[in-house]
């Protein structure tokens, strides 16, 4: 299993690389033909805004780059989420855990969005 946040599946301003590399991880979960023939599923998780500390960090260093106040870039984004809430570790977790159940085992070379409806593909 491989993460790839929303990042991956849509490119942003001012993260170009960190965007490149998601994408990238998408590409090696699509790779899974390979492993397949084994038995071996890979999919990738693809979160959106969670509230964590790398947000907190991201708000930063975008407040630093935009003039922006501290808290707005989150806030812009949380605002632009259909289930109206930005979303929790726990909600990760839940996702990541069916992944790794046997309720995933035929599914294989995905990388779903797990997003609150931020990126609608």
């Amino acid at each position: 299993m491989s993460f790839s946040p929303i990042a991956g599946h849509e490119g942003y301003a001012l993260l170009g690389v960190y965007s490149s590399t998601k994408f990238a991880v998408r590409a090696l979960t699509q790779a899974a033909k390979e492993l397949a023939v084994h038995g071996i599923a890979v999919n990738a998780y693809c979160p959106g805004v969670v509230g964590t500390d790398m947000w907190v960090d991201i708000d930063k260093r975008m407040a630093e780059i935009t003039g922006a106040a501290i808290g707005a870039t989150y806030e812009k984004f949380v605002s632009g989420i259909a289930l109206g809430r930005a979303e929790t570790p726990d909600d990760v977790a839940a996702f990541v855990s069916y992944l790794a159940s046997p309720d995933a085992d035929y599914m294989t070379g995905q990388a779903p969005l797990i997003d609150e409806g931020l990126v609608f593909r």
